[in-house]
């Protein structure tokens, strides 16, 4: 199996299908008050199950659009079951008083730059324009990352590589390993161009300005090479787009770029920075941060991606045990029609007594207090 085949096969079997930017609206046949599972003290709704099938199939479409038909047969039968390993998992981030609003901010600010916007309000208009709402949005990502975050404390941290294990993955999987020549790179761009008389259209500088942006350029280049951080430095005087990411471009293999800039960049060595070079928008320094040369990595170098793939393959069956676990500790009650492909053969079943349904949280109580009458499945 593949790399890439390790992180699919991780995603299919995720807690829940991986967020889109926006899920798409809900279907105009969804009865939002049914509810078709319980949780402990949380429900499921119809509405929820069919926006989750939805949401499944549009994800497949996009990722496998040759295969997706039989990738979503194969996949719409667990949508039930992750919506009740989230519900567990949530339970249980409340448990261990796990708290995401500082990180789930951070990445909605990161999330809005990304896609270019000014400012939340954007960012709640472009949820708004595909049927749903930044809150609905947040919501659902805050959710996922409390997952997350359960799933490493819980289980993540208990899953162990050994280094026997990397070099058999190695030698068992080398031709995955075969690299053409690449680099990575960052820029900081020193503008020479301003928005002319229409606010939109940029112009070059007069030629003082250009002297000056040289100078501005050059003194940058001499801060980093007597030490200041290229990053840094990129994030606080660059001009260009990727100022935000230090100035982060990522990787270009050869016949990617201009000859000259191609000439000039893959004869530097890792951590070299350039002269500043004119371009159209101004001076710009290009940083290599990464050298990579042809032909096949070698265990120190393809070692990052060894452990996430055995990471990935561990994690999946300990987390089905770990849900496993959960599910025999918790109450669950389905609705007739409807099936759990995750349930265990040991949890117990709901039994009503009096023509009255309890409520989760006494159920829970009594089976404390060995109260609770009721059998295992």
């Amino acid at each position: 199996m593949c790399l890439r085949s390790y992180r699919f096969a991780f995603a299919a079997a995720a807690i829940s299908s991986s967020l889109a930017l926006f899920p798409p609206a809900l279907r105009a046949d969804s009865v939002i008050e049914e509810i078709i599972v319980r949780v402990n003290n949380e429900i499921v709704t119809r509405t929820e199950y069919i926006h989750s099938k939805d949401q499944l199939k549009s994800e497949i479409r996009q990722q496998e659009p040759k295969d997706a038909d039989k990738l979503y047969a194969d996949r719409e039968r667990d949508v039930l079951r992750d919506l009740i390993d989230q519900q567990l998992l949530l339970e249980k981030g409340k448990e261990l008083d796990i708290n995401v609003d500082t990180d789930l901010i951070k990445r909605l600010d990161e999330m809005r730059k990304q896609m270019g916007l000014e400012s939340m309000e954007d960012l709640d208009k472009a949820a708004q324009a595909q049927g749903t709402t930044l809150e609905d949005f947040k919501l659902n990502m805050k959710n996922g990352m409390i997952t997350q975050k359960v799933i490493g404390s819980e289980v993540g941290r208990h899953l162990t590589i050994g280094k026997d294990e990397i070099q058999k993955f190695y030698e068992g999987h080398k031709d995955q390993f075969s690299q053409t020549e690449q680099v990575r790179m960052s820029e900081l761009l020193v503008s020479t161009q301003k928005m002319g008389a229409d606010g939109k259209t940029p112009v070059d500088a007069d030629e003082a300005a250009v002297q000056a942006a040289e100078a501005k350029a050059k003194d940058l280049l001499e801060q980093i090479r007597k030490g200041a951080s290229f990053e840094v430095i990129a994030k606080k005087n660059s001009d260009g787009p990727t100022a935000a990411q230090g100035g982060d471009l990522g990787y270009f293999q050869r016949g990617q770029l201009a000859k000259d800039l191609e000439d000039k960049t893959f004869a530097m060595k890792t951590g070299e920075v350039s002269d500043a070079i004119r371009t159209k928008q101004g001076f710009v320094l290009l940083k290599v941060s990464e050298h990579t040369p042809a032909g096949i990595a070698t265990l120190k170098e393809a070692e990052p991606k060894i452990q996430d793939a055995l990471y990935y393959e561990k994690l999946q069956p300990a987390l089905r045990t770990y849900l496993t676990k959960l599910r025999e500790d918790a109450y669950i009650e389905i609705k007739p029609g409807y099936v759990d492909s995750g349930a265990s053969p040991n949890q117990t079943k709901f039994v009503q007594t009096k023509g009255v349904e309890a409520s989760a949280k006494e159920l829970k109580k009594n089976k404390k207090l060995g109260l609770f009458h009721g059998g295992k499945s």
